[in-house]
């Protein structure tokens, strides 16, 4: 009796490693697979946000010129106002 259950429970515990074996091969692939497409998502995610960056930066250099400009336009524009003298003496009617 205690040779045919060991013999069932090693035959048993062989046909489920060697079920087992076959899947765990397959996803091992697929981990591999899945995580070198997430590296290259993330190679993309990083070139986009280097580009929006430089973007940025452009915009605030051309704003800068732009804000400089406006500034000198309207330092051109402005006409100087004399003071006005204000008479010390009124004359006497």
């Amino acid at each position: 009796m205690r040779k045919t259950l060991a013999y069932t429970l090693m035959l048993a515990a062989a046909l489920g490693l060697a079920a087992c074996d076959k899947a765990s091969e397959d996803k091992a692939q697929d981990a591999q697979k899945h995580a070198e497409q997430a590296q290259e998502k993330m190679g993309e995610a990083q070139d986009k946000m280097n580009e929006a960056a430089k973007e940025n930066a452009e915009a605030a250099k051309d704003s800068a010129e732009a804000e400089q400009k406006r500034a000198q336009e309207s330092a051109k524009e402005a006409v100087p106002v004399a003071p006005a003298t204000a008479p010390t003496e009124q004359p006497k009617p």
